[in-house]
């Protein structure tokens, strides 16, 4: 029996031409080239590019907002939720209100950053061992009128936070938003529409959005929890307080009612089980702030392969770094509230900033660029002061699962949360009840942990156009509460690029060498499945079309 070595087997592969119909072997347009490519402009992204510029590395700072009035429309890259003002719509404006509210970015300027706002990242590109035709480290990126390819020896991803949705009965209405967008209309815009809202939600993070948000000018009618305690800090309860604002635990949101928007809340108690029990009552109100759990914008990291896992420490899913802020993917690393987030992190920026300066320090060192700098010390996330898979659970038990009335979990989609714990097809396809009495997760999906890709793929839960940012924590929720397992058992719903809604008109505008474009109708050598009008004969159909023969282009 012939025996062939690993070495010869490769030696082999290399002398075979790719195939002309694929990607492999064409070059691809790369427009521009840096050293640093950081991505995210807040205390983190500002002081690795700051941090990276005074080393003599040329770097490229980029940040999508402030995003267009559409976009903000569209839910991107947070849960607006409509609750922007007319002032959103002034785009110099928004611009000069961000570059304000952030001193630090003009000191990028003057260290010689090259700061680019309204840019988008929208994929990183790396060779892997699905992928090995690529120059090196590339990034997508666009503004409002075109996109293009970046080449970067190391990109430091800082892309921020966003908020778990949370549904309930009339909250598709315009004024229910997310913590993290609402404190950036209020706080950095004054663009938040909304003047007096109820805060769903105890934790310090929440108490915190509160606060800021009472610092701009809105009032926080009340705070309403869940559990049967507050559980962020006293201090800061007591400031609510003092302020008047009502904090009421042990209660749910049953309904926010309104005609064209959100007009007043109505909430009851709860019992152990989350089910409501007692009088209900109302508070009048323009807006309901969605304020249970921040999570880290992973988007880019996860689409990347970089690994991703369930810490609780650090806000649910989070990249995997090391004592210099590296994931596992080579020059690729994370820093700010996308590597974690925690109580101490959110009231002292001074902890993600250092987080910048050590991935530098990491780069610089990988680069023989020592000198006498001190390197940040790398700080480990205490213990969550509570159990946020019990926490985020207990609020979709109490909200979706004992709401009293069915809504849509997944607005763009239009899926309730029975149709995802039943894995029913969407209605378009005209599905009929099945003749089966278990449509439990575990008779339709198997034992293992259920999978929300392929809920995804059955029911089109989180395929809209906002990318699953509304729905996707609840989707996790739902399932581990349908499969009785903790919420760090449900896997993370993968991400893929463009990780940002891309119109085909900006996304075209990558040129393409010659020798794909010639093919782009046959990728991969498949066999066309239409014939041009010229070559249709009088008599024609799909079943006496012969796709085997030359491919014409119209």
């Amino acid at each position: 029996m012939q025996v062939i070595s690993i070495q010869a087997k490769c030696a082999m592969a290399s002398t075979v031409p790719p195939d002309p119909k694929s990607v492999a072997g064409k070059s691809l347009h790369v427009e521009e080239r840096a050293q640093l490519l950081v991505i995210g402009a807040g205390p983190a992204g500002l002081a690795a590019a700051i941090e990276a510029a005074g080393r003599g590395l040329s770097v490229v700072l980029v940040d999508e907002n402030p995003v267009s009035f559409k976009t903000m429309g569209d839910e991107v890259p947070l849960h607006y939720g409509q609750g922007m003002s007319a002032e959103a719509r002034n785009r110099n404006a928004m611009m000069e209100a961000f570059i304000a509210s952030e001193p630090q970015i003009e000191a990028a300027f003057e260290a010689g950053v090259d700061v680019r706002l309204g840019t988008a990242c929208w994929g990183l590109y790396a060779n892997g061992p699905a992928v090995t035709w690529l120059p090196g480290l590339v990034a997508g990126l666009n503004d409002e009128s075109r996109s293009w390819m970046l080449q970067a020896e190391h990109v430091v991803v800082a892309a921020g936070r966003r908020d778990m949705g949370l549904g309930f009965p009339g909250w598709e209405k315009p004024g229910v938003l997310g913590a993290t967008a609402a404190v950036s209309l209020a706080s950095r815009y004054g663009a938040l529409g909304r003047r007096r809202v109820v805060v769903l939600g105890s934790s310090t993070e929440a108490l915190t959005a509160a606060l800021n948000l009472r610092e701009a000018g809105t009032e926080i009618a009340a705070i309403i929890e869940q559990a049967q305690a507050p559980l962020g800090s006293p201090e800061l309860i007591a400031a609510l307080r003092k302020a008047g604002t009502e904090i009421l635990t042990g209660h749910v949101v049953r309904e926010a009612s309104g005609r064209d928007a959100v007009e007043a809340v109505l909430f009851s108690e709860i019992d152990g089980d989350g089910r409501s029990f007692g009088a209900e009552r109302i508070i009048s109100c323009d807006g309901i702030v969605l304020a249970i759990g921040a999570t880290p914008v992973v988007d880019l990291l996860d689409a990347m392969g970089c690994r991703i896992a369930f810490q609780p420490e650090r806000g649910g899913y989070a990249p995997v770094v090391d004592s210099g802020q590296r994931t596992n993917v080579r020059n690729i690393f994370a820093v700010g509230d996308c590597a974690g987030i925690w109580s101490g992190k959110t009231q002292d920026r001074a902890i993600a900033e250092a987080e910048g300066r050590r991935a530098v320090a990491a780069i610089a060192a990988g680069l023989g660029m020592t000198d006498d700098r001190v390197v940040p010390a790398a700080l480990e996330p205490p213990a969550p002061s509570h159990d946020i898979s019990a926490y985020r659970l207990a609020w979709v038990r109490a909200s979706v699962i004992e709401a009293r009335a069915e809504f849509h979990v997944c607005q763009c989609e239009e899926v309730t949360a029975r149709e995802i714990l039943e894995v029913r097809p969407p209605r378009y396809l005209d599905w009929k009840n099945e003749r089966r009495n278990d449509r439990s997760l575990s008779a339709l999906l198997g034992e293992e942990p259920p999978n929300p890709d392929q809920v995804k793929r059955l029911t089109r839960a989180g395929m809209g156009a906002c990318q699953g940012r509304r729905c996707r924590e609840q989707v996790a929720a739902l399932l581990a509460l349908g499969a009785a397992m903790p919420l760090s058992s449900i896997p993370l719903a993968g991400y893929r690029a463009p990780v940002r809604p891309l119109p085909l008109s900006i996304a075209g505008q990558i040129p393409e060498p010659p020798e794909q474009a010639e093919h782009w109708d046959t990728w991969f050598g498949m066999h066309a499945q239409w014939r041009p009008f010229w070559d249709v004969p009088e008599l024609y159909t799909v079943a006496t079309n012969d796709a085997t023969g030359p491919v014409a282009s119209e």
